[in-house]
């Protein structure tokens, strides 16, 4: 089935076959393609990272779909209990002096999403959001496993404090001031996700988490 070429012909900015030229598109890519990129030239609105565990796609998703195994592959976050909040827990984000974390998970089993609504100090507006997802690894690798997506979106809470109320005093910096080293951190909080899974997974062990009682 053939579009309609004339309800994009008034769309500007389109880069498709119908209007430019492959050699015309290789050389826009190649004139903006460097040997070096700044930090910020990678994570400027945005932050994904992205890695392979070798461990099945259900027992991934799981594992991560419960809120208590934060607290095992996060740098960080810890102690997760209810509130009265429908959904949203209570914990702690060891990074900075006495600070509250609420979050509420967000799982879908079907398209193997699990989405992190969180904030620091209260629970009311939940708008750091941790977007991830497992991908059979044999659809996109061909071999067994998953592929872990990661992605952060910068909202603009992370430059200012919404809620400077609910802050401790004993607390001067902001979540956002760490903007800058969140690719190489969650970088290695999915290696900690990785070591975690591939080590149980290969032991037959199960996958957790694994809480202490009471």
């Amino acid at each position: 089935m053939k579009i309609d070429e004339e309800k994009l012909s008034d769309i500007p900015g389109l880069v498709r076959g119908e209007q430019v030229g492959v050699g015309e598109v290789l050389a826009r890519c190649t004139a903006v393609t460097q040997s070096d990129y700044a930090y910020e030239d990678f994570y400027r609105d945005y932050c994904t990272v992205q890695g392979y565990i070798d461990c099945p796609p259900r027992d991934v998703f799981d594992y991560m779909a419960n809120i208590h195994s934060l607290s095992e592959w996060t740098y960080s976050t810890r102690d997760f209990e209810p509130t009265e909040l429908p959904s949203v827990y209570q914990g702690v984000d060891t990074l900075s002096a006495d600070t509250k974390l609420y979050m509420k998970v967000v799982a879908n089993p079907d398209a193997l999403t699990v989405d992190y609504h969180c904030a620091w100090d209260q629970g009311d507006d939940l708008w750091m959001i941790y977007l991830m997802r497992v991908v059979p690894a044999e659809l996109v690798l061909n071999r067994p496993g998953s592929v872990v997506l990661w992605t952060n979106c910068r909202h603009p809470y992370y430059d200012e404090n919404p809620y400077p109320e609910t802050a401790p005093a004993t607390r001067s910096e902001w979540v956002g001031d760490m903007w800058g080293i969140f690719g190489p951190g969650h970088g290695l909080e999915l290696d900690n996700l990785k070591a975690i899974l591939e080590y149980r997974h290969a032991r037959r062990l199960p996958v957790g988490p694994h809480v202490l009682a009471g």
